[in-house]
């Protein structure tokens, strides 16, 4: 039976040490503030959000959310979104996305400054990760795979990382966090020739493709560490969700897994405070 790598305990000591981070830094006269910008009240947005402020409140950080409707249009929420970067209070910005349809994401994202971008919403912030720029911050959920292999103390110099998917949110840019470590790594996808060998071959595999319990018996092999970043609808049990890792056939062969839900997604929120935190030490020469 595989070790299951909580997000909880990952979560739990980050919180901590940035608590004490967020005393140091209020002692110094600045107060970390994330800013959250949501339009309309879609349900899993306001999820996340809720995550958000929870985590906020635990470590004794600032939030604002900054609310519109989901029918404003460009020019409206152009202004908005450049009002909200311009603000001195707000140190970090959140924008969920996608936005309604009659807004245009790609101009609205990059009007976010990339000081504040802490979710790697804009082309500048990813050319910073991409480029191996430390001022640039990182999408969130790349980070928290990241964070949890640190926590558990997987090696990964030299180790062949394959990661299954090639999205911007996702799977390139852990790739590029891998490959700061000192990994080989692989990207794949659902084009990939055969497939669940090369993910079978991979010391540690990152699972973000986004499709439910795709990967199966045959994609994986003894002494692996799997990350699956999936969360869909399950669609053996209704109203539940899973992975894109089937966790009940590899879980008897792979040596450690994250499980879904509680691995990464539980790290998430805190990896957007943490890097909060870090944008007010830059913003303010604490660094």
């Amino acid at each position: 039976m595989a070790e299951r790598l909580a997000g909880k305990a990952v979560a739990d000591a980050m919180k901590e040490e940035l608590s004490q981070k967020v005393t140091a830094i209020k002692a110094k006269g600045f107060t970390p503030k994330l800013g959250i910008i949501r339009v309309g009240a879609r349900p899993d947005d306001l999820f996340y959000e809720g995550g958000a402020k929870k985590t906020c409140e635990s470590i004794g950080m600032a939030y604002q959310v900054f609310e519109y409707p989901a029918d404003i249009d460009q020019a409206a929420f152009e202004q908005a979104v450049t009002d909200v970067g311009a603000n001195k209070e707000i140190n970090g910005i959140l924008m969920f996305a996608p936005l309604p349809k009659q807004l245009d994401e790609k101009k609205i994202r990059n009007l976010i400054p990339v000081e504040k971008d802490v979710d790697c919403m804009t082309i500048g912030s990813a050319a910073k990760v991409y480029t191996d720029d430390p001022t640039g911050f990182p999408p969130c959920t790349p980070t928290a795979c990241m964070d949890i292999l640190k926590f558990y103390n997987i090696p990964l110099k030299g180790k062949k990382a394959v990661v299954l998917g090639r999205s911007q949110v996702v799977g390139k840019p852990v790739a590029m966090l891998l490959l700061r470590e000192h990994a080989t790594v692989t990207i794949c996808h659902s084009r990939t020739d055969d497939l669940p060998a090369v993910c079978a071959d991979a010391d540690v595999l990152i699972a973000a493709v986004g499709r439910a319990k795709m990967v199966k018996a045959n994609f994986v092999k003894p002494g692996q560490v799997v990350i699956d970043v999936g969360i869909n609808e399950d669609p053996d049990n209704p109203g539940k969700y899973c992975g894109d890792v089937d966790y009940a056939e590899v879980e008897s062969i792979v040596d450690k897994i994250t499980p879904v839900p509680g691995g990464v997604g539980s790290v998430t929120t805190v990896v957007l405070c943490k890097q909060t935190i870090q944008a007010c030490e830059m913003q303010n020469g604490l660094v």
